[in-house]
Order: structure tokens, then C-alpha cells, then sequence
């Protein structure tokens, strides 16, 4: 059976988004999110991690005996886990200071176990590296467009520190939204991600239900006109 990418896009991206279909990751997704810059540090590390495990899982599937399939995958994750953290460790140290602990628990992830368990597996190897890339890209998506209205909502600016990722070449790239803004804590606090969150899925949700509902018209047709008849005694 040929393998459908258009749908392994789409199913990562959107329909089937680690962050907001499966659920899946969320300590890490509310726990570092109070910036741009701190999402995309774990964002691109969750990608890879995803991507590697994908890659490895899928290239030894047939010589992986079922009865020891998780705890190999469990040692094939923190492989590249302690590969990720070293690099950061190497050329991002400070942005791997702030992201503290959440950078050795990617290995627990549930999103990437369960990519690695439920299709790579299951699939060849280019389809699972696509699978590994969409759904690392989709999550990082979550997370960076939660850290946006986090750091807008509660320091009135965003893209702050994007030095510590990206070198002195982003010391510049601050964009300040309100001058002598006073702050709002929340935003930065624990409460304030969750509200964001279900912000951000319950927008997923009403457009889902709009696209739905447009694609179940095209397929009955517009509903008929009712015409009001006038009776007169």
C-alpha cells in the first residue's frame, strides 16, 4: 500500500497535533512557554529527538523482538536525548540553563514514545522521518505560539533573548509592543499557561467545526430556500 505523506503532513501539523489532539507532552508545553525564545529551544529539540527516534526505530523494526520493543525505544530516545543536550550544553549553555530539567525529560515524552511505538514501527523509513519532522514541527508550533502570547500578555513584547539561541546576531530582534508596560503576571504564571492553552484549542476546535460543516454543504448542497406561504381566511 503507498504511503500517503500529503495525510502524515497533515495528521502532524494539524489534524492530529501532539499538543493539541493526543494531549500528549504538556508538562514541558506549559512549564517553558513564558517565552518565544525558550519554546523554540525546546521545540527544535523535541523535533530531533522525534526525527532520530523515528529514523532509528523504523531502520531496526524487524530486528526488535516485541517482548523488549519499549525498553529499546526508551534507550534509542535517551540516546538522542543525551546527544541534544550535550550540543546545548556546547553552544547554548545559558538557553539550556533556563530550560533546566525539561531538556533530560524529553525522554519520557509521551509524543515521541508514542510516535516511535505507533508508527515507526509499523512504517518504512521515509515515512517515518516525515512523521517524526511534521509532528516535532506541529508541537514546536504549539509552543511558540503559546510563548508569543505569554511573553506579549505579560511583558509587552516578544522575541526577547533571542541571543541565546541565535547568537549575537539576535540581540537586536526585541520588538517592544507597549512602552512602560507594567506587566501581567498571570500571563507568566503556571494559571496563565493553562488559560492559554485551552485558548488555543478551543480555536483549533471552532475551525475544525467551520471547515466541517463547509465541507459537509459541499457534499448535500446548500440547504433549499423555504418560502413562507400566506394563508388568508
Amino acid at each position: 500500500m503507498a504511503t500517503d505523506y500529503r495525510k502524515i503532513t497533515h495528521d502532524g501539523l494539524w489534524g492530529n497535533n501532539p499538543a493539541l489532539v493526543q494531549l500528549l507532552g504538556l508538562c514541558p508545553l506549559l512549564a517553558v512557554t513564558g517565552s518565544v525564545v525558550n519554546a523554540i529551544g525546546l521545540g527544535v529539540a523535541s523535533t530531533l529527538v522525534l526525527m532520530g527516534s523515528n529514523l532509528t526505530v523504523s531502520a531496526f523494526r524487524k530486528f526488535v523482538p516485541d517482548s523488549v520493543r519499549l525498553p529499546i525505544f526508551v534507550m534509542i530516545i535517551a540516546s538522542f536525548v543525551t546527544a541534544i543536550e550535550l550540543l546545548m550544553k556546547a553552544f547554548t549553555y545559558e538557553l539550556y540553563l533556563i530550560l533546566g530539567i525539561f531538556i533530560p525529560l524529553i525522554v519520557t515524552n509521551c509524543a515521541i514514545m508514542g510516535r516511535a511505538d505507533a508508527f515507526a514501527c509499523k512504517n518504512p523509513v521515509k515515512a517515518s522521518l516525515l512523521d517524526g519532522l511534521m509532528m516535532g514541527l506541529g508541537f514546536t508550533a504549539v509552543l511558540v505560539l503559546l510563548g508569543a502570547m505569554r511573553e506579549a500578555l505579560g511583558l509587552g513584547m516578544i522575541f526577547s533573548d533571542m541571543h541565546l539561541l541565535f547568537g549575537p546576531i539576535a540581540e537586536n530582534w526585541k520588538i517592544i509592543l507597549v512602552e512602560d508596560y507594567p506587566g501581567f503576571l498571570f500571563a507568566i504564571l503556571p494559571p496563565g499557561a493553562f488559560v492559554g492553552m485551552g485558548l488555543i484549542i478551543a480555536l483549533k476546535n471552532i475551525i475544525d467545526a467551520r471547515i466541517q460543516a463547509r465541507k459537509a454543504e459541499r457534499e448535500t448542497g446548500p440547504s433549499p430556500r423555504r418560502e413562507r406561504v400566506r394563508v388568508t381566511g
